[in-house]
Parts: C-alpha cells; sequence; structure tokens
C-alpha cells in the first residue's frame, strides 16, 4: 500500500445557506480544494452525505456534485455511515489512492438540513438508530444521548456543571474561525441557564442544525512532494462499528466502536494517545466528547470530565480538542462534518490555523461518529515537519 497526503483543502462557511443549493455548497468546496492543491482535476470522487435523499429528495449525488465542479465524467458516488459520512468517505478516498487505483482523488462532505423544518430533520437524524426499538418509540437522538449523560452522571458521580467546559472551550476557539457557525463566546453561567431540551442536555450541550460543505484532495506522497505546497500526510485510517441501538451494548457508556477504531489507527501508525497533539472529536453532544476522549485512551474510564475541568482540552492542554469551534461551535452539518474536521487537523499541521494555531502541531487525529457510535471512523495525519 502506497503513503497518502492530503495536499488540498477547502471549505464553506457553516450556517443558513438559504440562498445555495446543495450541488453550490458541495462544488464550492471542491473547487476551493482543488484550487488549495494546485490542480484542476482529479480520477475520483467520493461524497459523504447522510440526508439529501430525506431532506432533498435527491440521491445520486456523485455525478451532481462532480458535474457542478467541472469533473463531468469522473468516477463519483455518494457514500452514507449516518453522522460519520464524512469520515466514511475519506477513508475510501485514502484507500483509493493508497492501493494505487487512483492517483489524485478528492472527498467532499456536504448536508444541507435547514430548508426544512425542525421536527423533520429531527426524525430524519432518527434514522441513524434502530428503527424499531430506538426511533420507533420516540427516541430522537436527544434523548439517547440525554440517556447516555443521565447514566453517566450517576455512574461516576459527576454533576451537569462538569461538561461546561466543552461548550466553553468550543465556542471560544469558534470566535476565531471565519467558517465557523457560532462566532461567540459562552460561559459557564450561560451553560448553567441554558433551555433544557432533553434532561440533563440543554441546548447548549448540542450541536446546531445547519448546512456546509468541505473538501479534501489526496495523491500519494511521492506525487505530493512534487506538486509542491505543504501535504500533510495520512498515517492511518480505520472504521469500526458496535450494535446500532444501545440496549443492546454490554456497556452503553464505553463506545467500543471507537475504542476500537482509534486502537487499529494507532497501530497502523506506530502511535498511541501520548503522541498525538490534537484530537479533532465528534462533540455533537457534551457527553460524546467524553465518552470519545474515554474511549481512544486520554482519559480512564468515568474520568473524561477531568480533562475539561483541568484545562487540559483547550489549545495550551494536553490534548487540545474542538480547536476550530468542533461540532458544536464550528457547526454540524451532519456529512459534511468528518470532511471539515480533516480540513482543520490539516490547517493545524500545516501551521496555517491563524489565530487558533497550536504551539506544537505534529500528529492529529480526528474521530467521526455515525449514530450512537455504532460506525466510527478514525483517521491520523502526520505534518511536514514531524517526527
Amino acid at each position: 500500500m502506497r503513503s497518502v497526503s492530503v495536499i488540498g483543502i477547502g471549505q464553506v462557511e457553516v450556517g443558513e445557506h438559504w440562498d445555495k443549493s446543495l450541488r453550490q455548497l458541495g462544488a464550492q468546496a471542491l473547487r476551493s480544494a482543488l484550487q488549495d492543491a494546485g490542480i484542476d482535476a482529479v480520477e475520483a470522487l467520493y461524497v459523504g452525505n447522510m440526508l439529501s435523499g430525506e431532506l432533498g429528495a435527491q440521491e445520486h449525488l456523485g455525478p451532481l456534485i462532480a458535474e457542478h465542479a467541472g469533473l463531468r465524467g469522473v468516477e463519483a458516488y455518494r457514500i452514507e455511515a449516518a453522522c460519520g459520512s464524512g469520515g466514511a468517505a475519506i477513508r475510501a478516498g485514502v484507500v483509493a489512492v493508497a492501493s494505487g487505483i487512483v492517483d489524485l482523488a478528492a472527498v467532499v462532505g456536504v448536508e444541507k438540513m435547514t430548508d426544512r423544518p425542525t421536527p423533520e430533520v429531527t426524525a430524519a437524524l432518527a434514522n441513524a438508530s434502530d428503527a424499531d426499538y430506538e426511533a420507533g418509540l420516540g427516541l430522537s437522538f436527544v434523548a439517547l444521548n440525554a440517556l447516555l449523560m443521565r447514566r453517566y452522571m450517576h455512574e461516576f458521580r459527576v454533576g451537569h456543571d462538569a461538561f461546561a467546559p466543552f461548550v466553553v472551550n468550543a465556542h471560544k476557539n469558534a470566535l476565531s474561525n471565519p467558517h465557523a457557525m457560532f462566532r461567540f463566546p459562552v460561559s459557564a453561567a450561560d451553560f448553567a441557564q441554558a433551555k433544557m431540551i432533553a434532561d440533563p442536555v440543554n441546548l447548549l450541550d448540542s450541536s446546531p442544525v445547519c448546512d456546509g460543505a468541505a473538501a479534501v484532495v489526496l495523491c500519494p506522497s511521492e506525487l505530493a512532494a512534487e506538486l509542491g505546497g505543504t501535504p500533510v500526510r495520512v498515517l492511518a485510517t480505520s472504521i469500526a462499528t458496535d450494535t446500532l441501538a444501545l440496549h443492546d451494548r454490554v456497556d452503553p457508556l464505553r463506545f467500543q466502536a471507537a475504542a476500537d477504531s482509534a486502537a487499529r489507527a494507532y497501530r497502523q501508525a506506530g502511535l498511541g494517545p501520548r503522541n498525538i497533539d490534537l484530537f479533532e472529536a465528534h462533540d455533537a453532544f457534551s457527553i460524546t466528547s467524553v465518552l470519545s476522549l474515554e474511549a481512544c485512551g486520554f482519559a480512564e474510564r468515568g474520568h473524561g470530565t477531568e480533562l475539561g475541568l483541568d484545562g487540559n482540552i483547550e489549545r495550551g492542554g494536553q490534548i487540545p480538542i474542538s480547536t476550530m469551534g468542533g461540532l458544536k461551535a464550528r457547526g454540524h452539518p451532519v456529512g459534511a462534518t468528518g470532511v471539515y474536521q480533516i480540513v482543520e487537523v490539516t490547517q493545524q499541521l500545516r501551521g496555517s490555523a491563524g489565530a487558533n494555531q497550536l504551539a506544537r502541531a505534529r500528529v492529529g487525529m480526528a474521530q467521526s461518529v455515525g449514530g450512537s457510535a455504532a460506525t466510527v471512523a478514525t483517521t491520523i495525519l502526520e505534518g511536514p515537519v514531524a517526527r
């Protein structure tokens, strides 16, 4: 298998794009990534998306995005893995280039959610859960995460206020990210007073409904050296799965797919948690951040909230997360999120994250989660001056 590098990145500001269609958002991000890579064509295009059929009556996104980005005729198709669709599409692109099937591949994640009423979006998102035993009984994803958070608080004697630092950190980092949706600060007091949605999950525990698109261009590392620029090498890519329904798991508070996916990625990269300089966690909910940090070995079981309370998730901390705002404050256009994460890790490793740049950013990890961690994609990237 060949070494693979990211040579181009592009993204659209996350928000409510009433004036742009799904195809326009995807094409805009893709053209930006191609321009950043200094090329005008690729051999294959992989589109990460979850809800285009449910919310936009538009399936068959591969040729749609390809055509509107000026790539008519290229191999192109959509990849769906619920909220982890972007991460799954990244893996597909990496594997295609690593295998030698293609030399130049593009991955675009795109989602348009705000054109439909919130109840319709909530129902569509619930399709990523167990239709018979979760969604069919009225459990939304907010409710499922509320169950997880309540159990965590009970099991480990943790108060709801222990989750506040994750929200405060995300919004602080989004302030200086021009592509973030929520560029305003949030305090612990704001968190404590936020409207309750599904006790104990409140409004500030949750990521927003939004639109967005992000893209990357991949090629063999040898070719990347010839093309110039600042390539970032892919050290590892993996996907693992777990039961769809929470009640089928031995321990609902153990994100086993996240643990398995991270373990496989660590083995591929020859690294461990202590070698990771930043972690773009899938912080769709505050509890998701905590369970992901524990599953990936950054904290012991039941101690994930301590990373936030001790300041270790901040940009100068032990394991910075949500360095550009994360899903919580940058926004969570579900099928695009996993690609945004790779764009943001690449920015950090290139040294181009602006005011959000970490002092040390050599190796970064991103984890994209589908459903209640039923599908988890993990990617580890290495900067040009790493090791």
